[in-house]
């Protein structure tokens, strides 16, 4: 069966963005190395879950930096990756901005994501998307989480973890630290009912 990855940049108090959705301080922070970790984590997914609001600033962004020769090498490999990925946007809204293999998700997130993880291919991964990231977490199908630890406090935002309704046990696999002092927390959620 198909893992589902949550890669998720946070704040040391919890928050993916700030409370406007603001992303600045994680741009602030981005360096070569750990362009290549994110690129390497990518490589092992073919398949990306979104929310509305997340896939609507990525099909704005991704499409230009993959022409953008300015770009460094490694921020560009991962932009054609973001591009030719299949994408699965869940939305209620049907009018949003064209991007390269995107779909709208049809039914429930629970019985798209599970049909989705019994599907041959790769990784199945999840960016930001708060709401999204919630549903996943309180069906219990997210199988590791990749926490980017950035070296700031926001103070408020949209939090990672938004309820404390349920418990999820993890197991640490690997840590690694980057030059601009993000840290890399990478876990296996133990299954429902472990």
């Amino acid at each position: 069966m198909r893992k589902v990855i949550a890669s998720i940049n946070v704040s040391l108090d919890n928050f993916m963005a700030g409370p406007q959705c603001e992303l600045d301080w994680h741009f602030e922070k981005w360096g070569n190395d750990l362009a290549e970790a994110f690129s390497r984590q990518l490589a092992k997914a073919d398949t990306i879950l979104l929310g509305r609001i997340t896939y609507c600033a990525m099909a704005r962004y991704w499409p230009v930096k993959a022409l953008d020769l300015t770009y460094p090498m490694e921020d560009i490999a991962f932009a054609h990756m973001m591009n030719s990925y299949t994408k699965i946007v869940f939305s209620s809204t049907r009018d949003l901005p064209q991007w390269t293999n995107a779909k709208l998700a049809r039914g429930d997130v629970r019985d798209v994501v599970l049909k989705l993880k019994r599907q041959r291919g790769k990784d199945i991964i999840v960016y930001g998307s708060s709401k999204l990231l919630a549903s996943l977490i309180q069906f219990g199908l997210i199988d590791e989480y990749v926490l980017w630890v950035h070296p700031i406090v926001l103070g408020e935002g949209k939090p990672l973890f938004q309820s404390r309704s349920r418990t999820i046990p993890m197991e640490l696999i690997e840590t690694a630290a980057f030059s601009t002092g993000v840290v890399k927390l990478w876990y296996k959620a133990e299954p429902p009912g472990d």
